[in-house]
């Protein structure tokens, strides 16, 4: 049946994305960083209050150092930490890492590191 489906014109797979997605660790922020696993690319939404509605998505796009970097297979780890807003971008093919955070209405991220 799945082939049947596939067959038909105009008809494509639906394809996995590559993205992986986590909170900040800080407990009053209700920020979450999404990061393509290929690429590395981070990016980050919040929630704000819209006044006289229901409130908006705001997402901070990748700024300095969260663009894309050299292949590899990347993922986020959020740090213990309660009061921190960042996140730490693994790279877990070379173990380097970096840390990434809003700033300036985007996404930045300091250089990786081993």
């Amino acid at each position: 049946m799945l082939a049947a489906g596939l067959a038909l014109p105009g008809a494509a797979p639906a394809l996995a994305g590559s993205f992986e997605f986590a909170p900040a660790p800080h407990t009053d922020l209700n920020r979450v960083y999404r990061i393509d696993k290929a690429t590395g690319e981070v990016g980050a939404c919040q929630f704000q209050l819209k006044e006289g509605g229901v409130g908006q998505t705001i997402c901070f796009p990748a700024g300095e150092g969260a663009g894309p970097q050299p292949p590899g297979e990347y993922g986020l780890m959020p740090s213990r930490h309660e009061k921190e807003g960042g996140i730490f971008r693994v790279n877990l093919r070379t173990g380097e890492a970096s840390v990434c955070y809003v700033f300036d209405d985007k996404t930045v991220c300091t250089p990786q590191a081993k």
